[in-house]
């Protein structure tokens, strides 16, 4: 089975197993999830989640981002690890937001990876998942389905990204990047492959357990 071949069988198998695909960050609007995914680098999406409502209660929208006090926004975030930096960074966005974009969250790559603190990961999710763009989100659980399926032999955020949108079906990449998390949380772990629940066991090459 070529390469191409197993990655649209996965998709197809994981959409059957997992039919909602759905972020697990909580949010209502373009700039929460902008700030939720910052905050969510060496976090638990669960922990953010915890987070999060206290914060947007007190900073809703960009302009109110960029004129908080870091030391205010470092209070609410303090559980969410690397807080002083993630803390700069939100204000620092925020100001970004209102100075250069006129305070909307804007729906290219090159532009958000201009914001402060935000990487190509948060930026494929953003586009993915608030204006409808295909996406290839290389979180860790997806990197690691990767390459156990033996789509890739990297584990380099950036290369797994450019691979596998050769390899996904556009409309479906985003999708199947929020299904892959799950997966690799709930059945592919790292900790251990459980081969004998795995829906993708008839196409991966490896079949580790």
């Amino acid at each position: 089975m070529r390469k191409k071949e197993r990655a649209a069988e996965a998709v197809r198998l994981l959409e059957q197993y997992y039919p909602q695909a759905f972020c697990s960050l909580q949010y209502t609007d373009p700039f929460q999830l902008l700030i939720a995914t910052r905050l969510s680098a060496q976090c638990t999406d669960a922990r953010v989640n915890l987070v999060t409502p206290a914060l947007f209660a007190a900073y809703p929208t960009a302009e109110k981002m960029a004129n908080a006090p870091i030391e205010s926004v470092e209070e609410y975030i303090k559980t969410c690890g690397l807080y002083k930096t993630k803390a700069k960074d939100l204000v620092g966005i925020g100001k970004m937001l209102c100075e250069k974009f006129g305070g909307r969250v804007p729906d290219t790559i090159e532009e958000l990876t201009l914001l402060p603190g935000v990487g190509r990961k948060t930026a494929n999710l953003v586009c993915g998942d608030i204006y409808g763009k295909p996406a290839v989100v290389t979180d860790t659980h997806f990197i690691r389905l990767c390459n156990r399926l033996g789509l890739v032999t990297t584990r380099d955020p950036y290369k797994v990204e450019m691979e596998m949108k050769k390899l996904l079906p556009p409309e479906k990449s985003s999708d199947f990047c929020h299904r892959s998390v799950v997966f690799g949380r709930e059945i592919c772990t790292a900790r251990k492959a459980n081969c004998d629940i795995c829906p993708l066991t008839d196409i991966c090459p490896k079949k580790l357990g």
